[in-house]
């Protein structure tokens, strides 16, 4: 009895940190319901985001896409990305909107002109954590996004790769600054800080772990 209690706890302790117990089973995709997606759509078109409804698609072995939209128009551009599930959609436009854009001008006197996407949907397995290889990346349900840049209109780029660690205190301090945001609208956000496998992005992933790194 003992030894099943502090299994139990144990479980709960990783799941607490946003890692999935050794020999996890693989989750297949949860579709979220019809009036979460509902209420998500009617957000976006009150915070005039511009966006196209997508159909539902199970692809098997645990990827799927269900209440996903494309967003067409946030107020800035993005590249590379594609479906998102409706809620990261939603969180990610906001952060984008409301805390990077204000951060850009605030920090470099220019205005954002583009954020580099590198991708949403992907049917593959969480990377860079040999404890979690088995289990499906947010990506996998559409529900994560990575972001490697951001382009202001002066010309001037700030990557994830080069500039995290940059030696010039208001670059480093933006890059810390949209990451912080981040934490506060999406459950689990992953920055170079976190693993090698992130040196180059920001992983934002709309879910209930509360795992900031």
């Amino acid at each position: 009895m003992k030894r099943r209690a502090l299994a139990l706890l144990l479980l709960l302790a990783a799941c607490g940190r946003g890692e999935a117990p050794r020999g996890g089973a693989r989750p297949e995709p949860q579709r979220p319901s019809v009036r979460q997606t509902a209420q998500c759509l009617a957000d976006l078109t009150r915070e005039g985001v511009a966006f196209r409804s997508l159909p539902d698609k199970d692809y098997g072995a645990g990827c799927g896409v269900y209440g996903a939209v494309q967003l067409t128009d946030i107020g800035v551009p993005v590249t590379g990305i594609t479906a998102m599930r409706c809620g990261n959609a939603r969180a990610f436009s906001a952060w984008v909107r409301n805390a990077v854009a204000p951060a850009a001008y605030q920090t470099f006197g220019s205005e954002l002109a583009r954020v580099e996407g590198m991708g949403t949907y992907a049917c593959r397995n969480v990377v860079g954590s040999p404890r979690n290889a088995g289990r499906r990346s947010g990506h996998a349900i559409a529900n994560a996004t990575d972001v490697g840049g951001f382009v202001l209109k002066d010309g001037r780029r700030v990557t994830i790769l080069r500039d995290w660690r940059s030696e010039d205190d208001a670059t480093r301090n933006f890059l810390q600054t949209v990451r912080a945001s981040a934490c506060r609208r999406f459950g689990t956000v992953l920055s170079p800080d976190y693993n090698a496998a992130h040196a180059n992005h920001l992983h934002l992933e709309d879910d209930s772990v509360s795992f900031c790194r």
